[in-house]
């Protein structure tokens, strides 16, 4: 067994279907024919194509309106991916192989990397949902209004509804297969880990959002403008500084918890909570806020995000609608094919909140400025236009 298939790696993969002599090297092509099921291929596609419309969206916002923020939000949240998840793969080449063993496995899809461990949409998906949710939060104002710590909360609060409704449905169409025993995956929220509800898809997204407001977006609102060396340093902060942050954030939660699974999940739980608390009522306020005319519209749209968003959305109920038969056939929380099952009344939730937040979007009026006072202009064009 050669170190880069180690027995918990080759024990997930044969749940999946596939061996570790399989598995490819830094880069793998793979017939969309031959994948495990249809579903993966229009994950991948969905992603993808998203996060590339979003990196070029991101250049023509910097092109047209010398607005940096996007390029360095879908920079930076590229940069935490690389930082994150190699590790994650590959425990012993990092030396943490004695404190962190495999904590799942990708399912194959049709461009991977890294010997078959990082899918071409993984590394998509960190920067598209990071733009979505920051977007959503960002036309809103609410950075503007609330400061760049409730703002990043608000962002965490609609990153995880989004990831949600895809974490739920990842293990049971065999998108990935998660290590049961590790205890850092536990507890388990049904089919999916706790830590990762929590941690991954709101605490992460947190930390970035707090790190592009505080060290760009802030400034781009009162009329910074910034040089390319200066965008370039700050985007490796961020993608450092955001790492660090997914570190620190649920440290209660990995402190207090460290003997008991149950007291850690209750401390996940309660940090979800008192994040959802909070940002649900910021967001409410301010959209009640924005309709009422109390307080400044920011005069800021993206089309782009609210359109995609919708896409991602119909997407994911389309996917999660095929995927029923199969869940409410379960026995134990385990379908007949032997693939574990997430929570279908989290991901209802999640759908409503994701669509409640796009909504506010198009209900608020569109004002006339930005922080400063300067005209924000709405991307009316499509992405295809931008360049």
């Amino acid at each position: 067994m050669s170190d880069l298939c180690t027995l918990t790696f080759a024990d997930l993969a044969g749940r999946l279907g596939f061996s570790c002599a399989e598995t490819g090297g830094l880069v793998e092509f793979r017939n969309p024919a031959t994948l495990e099921n249809w579903t993966l291929l229009a994950l991948e596609v969905t992603i993808v194509l998203g996060s590339v419309l979003a990196l070029i969206y991101a250049i023509a916002r910097l092109r047209r309106h010398g607005d940096p923020t996007n390029l360095v939000l879908w920079v930076g949240a590229t940069a935490y991916l690389f930082v994150i998840e190699p590790p994650l793969y590959f425990p012993a080449a990092f030396g943490i192989d004695e404190h962190v063993d495999t904590m799942f496995a990708h399912n194959l899809f049709t461009v991977e990397f890294l010997w078959d461990r990082l899918p071409l949409y993984i590394i998509a998906i960190y920067p598209l949902m990071a733009t979505l949710a920051f977007e959503v939060v960002r036309m809103l104002g609410i950075f503007r209004r609330y400061g760049v710590l409730l703002g990043a909360a608000c962002v965490g609060f609609v990153h995880h509804a989004f990831y949600e409704i895809f974490d739920h449905i990842g293990p049971q169409l065999r998108w990935w297969e998660w290590s049961l025993d590790n205890p850092i995956n536990q507890p388990f929220f049904d089919a999916v880990p706790l830590p990762s509800v929590v941690v991954f898809a709101a605490l992460w997204p947190m930390s970035l959002a707090l790190c592009v407001q505080y060290f760009v977006g802030r400034h781009v609102d009162a009329g910074t403008k910034f040089t390319g060396l200066q965008l370039v340093w700050r985007t490796v902060v961020i993608g450092l500084l955001a790492s660090v942050g997914t570190f620190v954030l649920p440290l209660p939660a990995t402190i207090f918890g460290m003997g008991s699974d149950t007291v850690r999940g209750f401390l996940y739980a309660a940090e979800l909570l008192v994040l959802s608390v909070v940002a649900a009522v910021l967001i409410y306020r301010q959209w009640a806020a924005l309709r009422a005319g109390t307080t400044e519209a920011y005069g800021y749209r993206n089309r782009f995000v609210q359109g995609y968003a919708l896409v991602y959305l119909v997407v994911m109920a389309l996917l999660w609608a095929t995927a029923l038969p199969d869940f409410f056939g379960a026995v134990d929380g385990v379908t007949d094919n032997g693939d574990p099952i997430g929570n279908l009344w989290y991901t209802i939730a999640c759908f409503v909140v994701a669509l409640a937040a796009v909504a506010a979007t198009f209900t608020v009026p569109r004002g006339s400025s930005g922080g400063d006072g300067r005209a924000l202009p709405a991307i009316e064009p499509s992405v295809a236009n931008t360049t």
